[in-house]
């Protein structure tokens, strides 16, 4: 029997968004929305070089703009490890234990911690909304809330909102109090730019003014702009109308690292010079 696209999204609402809500996030991001998803996560990466703050302690480390691909592939490592086996998976718990190790040598403020979590929600959802194939049911948006919010509470950040809107707000609001122009986000934007192969000025596309602005990258031209909207436009209708369920993932072989050819062992993902 030949699946519709919409089935797999009928099967997400029979379960419980809160108690499956590993299950669900997994199936968004690996089944239903694998590109738009990864790209989601690069734009949330870099939303966070627009807070001065969170931009200066990036340059500082030197793992963003002089090991550009191993630090990207070790973020991409442990957020996808999560998502890919779970919070409570063994796995999962090696991976939350290797981020605080990473992170608790640093002065970092709850605030920023709060928005960077917040990031890896909103980002891609909103992007989901504005321009994947369909946009996210509140099933999917509970159960990334709650994936989150799991992880953030394991990484002792307080203060998590309890709702979409609740957090939507504090984001919306840290955003327009905080983003900023700096030389670091402009560095830290000029190392990373290549995460995506496009052409620059597609690039600047896919980027809202506040971002822009914040990063020091120049406004696209309008071909730029409408050669995405229209590739994004003809890419849905094929995925809406026309294109199978998709019916593996490539997270089914482990996630990968091309800057780990020999692979890799979880617990020392990262600097070499942090311990365990």
């Amino acid at each position: 029997m030949t699946r519709s696209r919409y089935d797999r999204l009928a099967e997400l609402r029979e379960l419980d968004p809160v108690a499956d809500a590993h299950r669900i996030y997994r199936t968004t991001a690996a089944y239903e929305f694998p590109l738009d998803m990864r790209l989601g996560l690069v734009l949330a990466f870099w939303r966070t070089f627009a807070v001065p703050s969170i931009a200066g302690l990036l340059l500082s480390t030197g793992e963003t703009t002089q090991r550009t691909e191993r630090r990207t592939d070790d973020t991409g490592i442990l957020m996808y490890t999560l998502i890919a086996h779970g919070l409570d998976s063994p796995e999962g718990r090696t991976a939350t234990r290797r981020l605080n190790q990473l992170h608790r040598r640093f002065a970092i403020s709850n605030d920023d911690y709060l928005y960077v979590l917040g990031t890896f929600v909103l980002s891609p959802a909103r992007w989901i909304d504005a321009h994947g194939w369909r946009e996210l049911c509140c099933h999917e948006r509970t159960a990334m809330l709650t994936f989150y919010s799991t992880l953030g509470r394991r990484m002792n950040i307080t203060g998590i909102p309890a709702t979409w809107e609740s957090f939507e707000q504090f984001y919306d609001a840290y955003e327009a109090e905080h983003f900023a122009y700096t030389p670091a986000a402009e560095q830290l934007m000029t190392a990373t730019r290549g995460l995506l192969p496009l052409d620059p000025r597609l690039t600047a596309a896919l980027l809202d003014r506040p971002l822009r602005e914040a990063t020091g990258i120049a406004e696209p031209p309008w071909w730029a702009r409408t050669l995405l909207s229209t590739t994004l436009t003809t890419r849905n209708l094929w995925l809406r109308h026309a294109a199978r369920p998709r019916t593996h993932t490539w997270l089914e072989k482990g996630v990968p690292g091309r800057t780990y050819p020999d692979g890799y062992d979880l617990a020392k993902i990262g600097p070499e010079k942090v311990g365990q």
